[in-house]
C-alpha cells in the first residue's frame, strides 16, 4: 500500500485507527483454548469485528514467537487472513528489528517476502546500514523507532548534544536522508504527545505510528492537536483496550464496539482539522 492509498483509506473510512494484535493465549477467552488454533481463531474474530473501523493492523511478533512454531504459524495465517479478506488494510509487523546489514537484509526478506506485510518496525541504534536493507524493498515501509512512551525512554532518547539537539530529534533528522515520506514512518508514543509538535517541525510530512492511546493513557485529542498534518499523517494504535475489552464469548462484539468508539472520535478529529 503506497502513501496515497493509505491517505485515501483514512479519508474514506474517516479513521486512522491501527488495531494492535498483541494476542496472548493467557488472556484470550477460555473457551477458545479447546480449538485447534486459539490464537488464529481469536484474531479472525477480532479482525472481522474491527475491520470497518480501522485502516491498519499491527500484529506484535513477540506474542507469537513466545509459542514457538505454533505461534509463528498463527502469525503467518493471521497476516494471510487480513490480506485475503481485507486487502485494503495496512499491515504492520511490530518486530523492532535492528542489526548489521547482512542480518538486516535477512530480516527484511523475512517480513516483506515471506510474511508479505506492508511495514515493519525497526530500531535505528546501529545506523544507516542496518536500515537500508528494509528501505530497499520497493512498495514497502520502514517504521523507525523515534520517541517511545516507556519509562526507559528517559535513559537515552532525551540526551542532548553540544547544540542542544535531543537524541530522538537527531534520529529523525538524520534518517530522513535515508528514506522519504513515501517509505519511512516514525514511532512516537502517545504519552509523549506534546513532543509531537517538535517532531513535526523536523518531519512535517512523514506518517507517525502512535501507540499508547487507550490502555496506556495517551490522549487522542492531544495527539491530533500536536501531530496531525494536512493528510492526517497519523496511525494511532490501540491494542489491549480493544482486543481485551471482554473475556467472554462476546469478546469480538465488544472489540468491535471499542473500535467503533475510537473511529467516531477520530472522525470528529478529522473534521475538526478539515480532513
Amino acid at each position: 500500500m503506497n502513501r496515497q492509498q493509505l491517505i485515501h483509506q483514512i479519508r474514506t473510512k474517516k479513521t486512522f485507527l491501527c488495531v494492535g494484535l498483541d494476542t496472548d493465549a493467557k488472556r484470550i477467552p477460555i473457551h477458545l483454548l479447546d480449538m485447534h488454533d486459539p490464537l488464529l481463531e481469536f484474531n479472525k474474530a477480532v479482525i472481522d469485528a474491527t475491520a470497518p473501523y480501522c485502516v491498519a493492523y499491527k500484529p506484535n511478533l513477540a506474542f507469537y514467537e513466545a509459542f514457538g512454531i505454533h505461534g509463528i504459524t498463527a502469525y503467518k495465517k493471521t497476516v494471510r487472513y487480513i490480506k485475503e479478506q481485507y486487502p485494503d488494510h495496512f499491515i504492520i509487523a511490530d518486530a523492532k528489528r535492528g542489526d548489521i546489514g547482512n542480518t538486516a537484509d535477512m530480516y527484511a526478506r523475512a517480513f516483506f517476502d515471506e510474511y508479505d506485510v506492508d511495514a515493519v518496525t525497526v530500531a535505528p541504534y546501529m545506523g544507516e546500514d542496518s536500515i537500508a536493507p528494509f528501505l530497499a524493498h520497493e512498495g514497502k515501509w520502514t517504521i523507525l523507532l523515534a520517541l517511545t512512551s516507556n519509562q526507559g525512554a528517559n535513559d537515552f532518547q532525551f540526551m542532548k548534544d553540544e547544540n542542544g539537539e535531543r537524541l530522538f530529534e537527531k534520529v529523525i533528522r538524520t534518517s530522513q536522508k535515508w528514506g522519504t515520506e513515501d517509505n519511512l514512518m516514525y514511532v512516537v508514543g502517545a504519552t509523549q504527545a506534546s513532543m509531537l509538535q517538535d517532531i513535526r517541525r523536523i518531519a512535517p510530512d512523514h506518517f507517525l505510528l502512535v501507540p499508547g492511546v487507550g490502555a496506556q493513557g495517551g490522549s487522542l485529542e492531544e495527539v491530533c492537536q500536536y501531530g496531525m498534518n494536512k493528510d492526517c499523517g497519523l496511525l494511532v494504535n490501540a491494542s489491549r483496550s480493544i482486543i481485551y475489552a471482554d473475556h467472554t464469548e462476546l469478546y469480538a462484539e465488544m472489540a468491535g464496539n471499542k473500535a467503533r468508539e475510537m473511529q467516531q472520535q477520530m472522525a470528529a478529529e478529522l473534521e475538526k482539522h478539515g480532513i
